[in-house]
């Protein structure tokens, strides 16, 4: 009796300590900082023609340099 008690806790300790380090072994990598380009919001502009809103990289540009939603309303001029 004395035995089969002896051997159960000798199991109970081994599971404690292998789960207790196996955890550390299966740890995932922290997670990647974003990049510092999708980290920085993008210039708006606002348009001439009905005042939405878009990104500078999605803007079109008449002669004078004034900032359209499309090509249409680049057309249309400003309001």
């Amino acid at each position: 009796m004395k035995l089969l008690l002896l051997l159960l806790v000798l199991l109970v300790a081994v599971a404690w300590v292998s789960g207790r380090f196996g955890r550390g072994k299966r740890r995932s990598a922290p997670p990647e900082a974003p990049s510092t380009a999708a980290a920085k919001p993008a210039e708006m502009l606002a348009c001439s023609h009905c005042g939405v809103h878009l990104p500078l990289a999605e803007t079109a540009f008449d002669a004078e340099g004034r900032a359209f939603c499309s090509a249409e309303h680049r057309v249309a001029g400003p309001r």
